[in-house]
């Protein structure tokens, strides 16, 4: 089981910032064209949505960094849901502190750099 949680710290994995969504019928999809502008009923003041595998993990608001968009975490889940979810599985006390402390780096040592980027 070690290995497990260990080789799926290593896995890279899609990473999703939603910025809204919204149901529409396929006669109005049709309709698009270059230049087009769909509202989304969304402020613009409002937090987006990050996902990872396609999995809700968290929330943050947009942000410039020189010429790249990026987003600031406001909130992000408990780490073992969230390896959980990615996984497909159940992570079980004491195995994600395990696989963890083999290296990977942990929310708090994460936390300076993800600071770091976003101002």
């Amino acid at each position: 089981m070690k290995s497990d949680i260990r080789s799926i710290l290593k896995l890279e994995v899609p990473l999703i910032v939603r910025i809204a969504e919204r149901a529409m019928h396929v006669d109005e999809v049709v309709q698009w064209v270059p230049g087009m502008i769909i509202e989304m009923g969304k402020s613009a003041d409002e937090e987006l949505e990050l996902l990872v595998n396609n999995v809700p993990i968290g929330v943050g608001s947009a942000v410039k960094i020189t010429e790249n968009f990026g987003i600031r975490i406001s909130f992000v889940g408990d780490l073992r849901e969230r390896i959980g979810a990615m996984s497909g599985r159940a992570v079980a006390p004491g195995e994600l502190e395990a696989a963890v402390s083999g290296g990977a780096p942990t929310a708090s040592e994460a936390q300076p750099a993800a600071d770091a980027a976003g101002a």
